[in-house]
C-alpha cells in the first residue's frame, strides 16, 4: 500500500483502535463473549490461504479478532495480575513495532540502547543497588531463571564453560512461589525434586525458621545449597516474604538470594507501602514486571543484579558472535547481558510512560489500587454470605461464598464459572490449601468503587441462585 490507499487504510485502522479504547466505558459491552474452544474453532475461519486474501482482509481479520478477544481494557477485567490500557505505553509499543529495533547492539539500536540503560539504572536506584546492571527480559519467569543462573555462576564460575552437574545442588523457594521456579530448575538441570519448598505462615510468607531447617537438612544430606528465591507479591495471596530475615540467612550460608518481585515490585514507589520489601537492597538479584501493576503493555519485565560481572558471565559468548559484537562497543552493547540475541525494544514504552507521570505518578497509582483493595475487602467482610480466605497483603483479595450444608469448593467453582459465562466480571479461581477461593486483583486503572460493588453483587446473586438449585441437582 502506498499514498492515498495507505492513508485510507491507516484512518480505518485508527477508527477501530479508537472504538476499542472507547468500549471500556460502554455499559453494554461485555468483557468476553463466552464460547467453548470447540465452538469458537468451528465458527471462526482460521485457515491460512495459499494465495492470500488481499489487503482488505487485514481489516476484516482485525474486526473479527477484536470482536472475539477478551477486553482486557474493561474495568471488570480483574482476573490476572494486570489489566487496563496505558495509552503512553501503547504509543511506545506502536513505535517499537514501527521502527523494529533489536536490542543486541548499540549500532542497530542507538537511542533505544541508551533508553534501556537509563531505565535499568533508575530501577537499580529505586531497589537500592549502588552498583550492578540488568536487562529487560521476556517476563518474570525468565527473570527468575536468570536469577538462578547467576546463583549457579557465583557458585561455580566455570559452569557456563564446562557445564553444571546439578544432581547434588538444591535451591529453596516459598511453598507459594510462582510455578516458573519449576521451569527454571528444569532448565538448570537440577530437577524439580531439588527445588525445596519452604513452609509459609498463615499469611503466605516464607518462614525464616523453616528456611534454616531446610538448609540444615540439605547440607546434612550432603547437598549443596546455591540459591534462595524469595517472593515479593505471591501470585494468589499477594504475600511478601520477610526479606531482611531471609537475606541474613542467605549471607550467613553464602547462598545467592534472588527476589521474585514481578508482581510486588511497584510497592517501592510508595512511601506508604515500600516497607513490604524492606531489605530488598540486601538481595543479590531481583526481577520486576512493569507490565503488571504499572500497567505497561505485555511484555515489559526487568532483571537487576548487584553482580554485573556474574550476569555478563552467564550471557557470555566469547568471540562466537564477532559479526555483531566488537571490542569498541563492549561497554555499551546490551546483547552481552541478555540470554537473547534478537530482542524487541520493550524499554521504549516504559520510558515514555515514566516520563509522562514520573515517580510520583506511579506512587499515586499504587496507593489508589491499595485503597480500592481496602474497599473491596470491606465489602467482603460486611457481606453476610462472603468471607475473606486470607489476610490481605497487597491488592489480591481472596474470598469465597459460604453457605450451610453444601460443598463450598463446588459452590465457588460454579459461581466463578457462571461469571465467566455471563462475560462481564472476570476474576480467577484459585486455591489456598484445599480451599477453592475467588481471587480478584485490583490492577486496572479503570476500576472504581462502583465496579467493585457490582462484582460483589454479581457473586452474591449467583451464589444465592446456586444454593436454591442444589436440592434439585444433588
Amino acid at each position: 500500500m502506498r499514498g492515498t490507499e495507505l492513508a485510507q487504510f491507516l484512518d480505518e485502522l485508527v477508527e477501530r483502535i479508537e472504538s476499542y479504547i472507547n468500549s471500556s466505558a460502554t455499559n453494554d459491552t461485555k468483557t468476553i463473549h463466552y464460547m467453548s474452544a470447540t465452538s469458537r474453532q468451528r465458527s471462526t475461519d482460521l485457515s491460512l490461504p495459499l494465495e492470500g486474501n488481499g489487503s482488505q482482509s487485514i481489516l476484516d481479520d482485525v474486526d473479527e479478532f477484536l470482536r472475539q478477544c477478551v477486553k482486557t481494557n474493561r474495568p471488570e477485567f480483574m482476573n490476572p495480575l494486570w489489566g487496563g490500557l496505558n495509552i503512553a505505553g501503547f504509543v511506545g509499543e506502536v513505535i517499537a513495532a514501527l521502527t523494529n529495533q533489536s536490542m543486541y547492539t548499540y549500532e542497530l539500536s542507538p537511542i533505544a540502547t541508551l533508553i534501556e540503560k537509563a531505565i535499568i539504572e533508575r530501577m537499580m536506584e529505586i531497589v537500592g543497588y549502588g552498583e550492578g546492571f540488568g536487562t529487560l527480559t521476556t517476563g518474570g519467569s525468565n527473570g527468575n531463571m536468570l536469577g538462578m543462573l547467576c546463583a549457579r555462576q557465583q557458585l561455580d564460575p566455570m559452569s557456563s564453560l564446562q557445564g553444571f552437574d546439578g544432581l547434588n545442588h538444591v535451591a529453596f523457594v516459598s511453598a507459594e512461589a510462582h510455578y516458573s521456579v519449576l521451569m527454571s530448575a528444569n532448565v538448570l538441570g537440577i530437577g524439580y525434586q531439588n527445588l525445596i519448598k519452604v513452609a509459609c505462615d498463615s499469611r503466605g510468607r516464607m518462614k525464616p525458621e523453616s528456611l534454616v531447617d531446610e538448609i540444615t537438612r540439605a547440607t546434612t544430606n550432603g547437598q549443596t545449597p546455591f540459591c534462595i528465591i524469595a517472593t515479593s507479591g505471591t501470585t494468589v495471596r499477594g504475600s511478601f516474604d520477610p526479606l531482611k530475615d531471609i537475606a541474613e540467612i542467605a549471607h550467613d550460608n553464602n547462598i545467592w538470594l534472588h527476589v521474585d518481585a514481578a508482581w510486588g515490585g511497584s510497592c517501592l514507589f510508595s512511601k506508604r507501602h515500600r516497607g513490604l520489601m524492606d531489605g530488598i537492597e540486601l538481595a543479590d538479584s531481583v526481577c520486576w514486571d512493569a507490565h503488571k501493576m504499572m500497567g505497561l503493555p505485555l511484555i515489559c519485565s526487568v532483571f537487576l543484579t548487584k553482580n554485573k560481572a556474574t550476569l555478563r558471565a552467564v550471557c557470555a559468548h566469547g568471540d562466537a558472535a564477532h559479526y555483531l559484537f566488537h571490542e569498541d562497543s563492549k561497554d555499551i552493547d546490551l546483547g552481552r547481558y541478555s540470554l537473547q540475541c534478537g530482542r524487541r525494544n520493550d524499554s521504549l514504552k516504559l520510558w515514555i510512560a515514566w516520563r509522562e507521570i514520573g515517580d510520583a505518578g506511579w506512587a499515586k497509582l499504587v496507593e489508589r489500587y491499595c485503597k480500592l483493595s481496602d474497599y473491596l475487602e470491606s465489602l467482603v467482610t460486611e457481606s453476610e454470605s462472603l468471607a475473606m480466605m486470607s489476610e490481605r497483603n497487597w491488592t489480591n483479595i481472596c474470598f469465597r461464598y459460604e453457605a450451610d450444608d453444601v460443598d463450598l469448593n463446588e459452590l465457588n467453582t460454579e459461581i466463578r464459572n457462571r461469571l465467566m459465562r455471563e462475560g462481564i466480571h472476570l476474576v480467577s479461581r484459585s486455591n489456598i490449601g484445599d480451599d477453592v477461593v475467588i481471587r480478584a486483583v485490583v490492577a486496572n486503572p479503570l476500576i472504581d468503587e462502583s465496579v467493585l460493588k457490582a462484582l460483589i453483587s454479581a457473586i452474591e446473586r449467583h451464589g444465592k441462585e446456586i444454593v436454591k438449585q442444589i436440592p434439585a441437582q444433588y
